[in-house]
């Protein structure tokens, strides 16, 4: 296994289902949504949104049992905002081994907000 840390790790239940039987892609967005967040906190510890969320595709499927990882990686920051890659992969454990299978990537823009909700600097400035 790989020494790298996940923001964030997700084992998916049958609540995250849909119609045949493998979990939403929305659920997996919603999980993408909140690793961005918590790398963007790396930089500053402020309040974002999500601005947009770039080319996702998915590349294979995630099954009810699968530990997700979300790695994370700050690309840019700019005044107010700040740009995170996402890449999101599945261990799958069925064969007692954990193979792991590239789920998906992408790409987060978040936006450091004030109490206001106004575009705040990320950096002093």
């Amino acid at each position: 296994m790989s020494d790298r840390v996940p923001a964030i790790k997700v084992l998916l239940l049958p609540k995250d289902t849909n119609a045949l039987g493998t979990i939403f892609g929305g659920v997996i967005l919603s999980h993408i949504d909140l690793a961005s967040a918590v790398e963007a906190r790396k930089t500053a510890h402020h309040r974002y949104v999500t601005k947009a969320m770039n080319a996702v595709e998915f590349h294979a499927p995630v099954f009810v049992g699968d530990l997700v990882n979300f790695f994370t990686e700050t690309t840019r920051v700019g005044r107010t905002s700040i740009t995170v890659k996402v890449l999101v992969e599945a261990e799958r454990w069925g064969a007692g081994q954990g193979e792991r299978v590239k789920v998906t990537e992408a790409e987060v823009v978040l936006v450091a907000v004030g109490a206001d909700g106004a575009p705040i600097p990320i950096r002093a400035e």
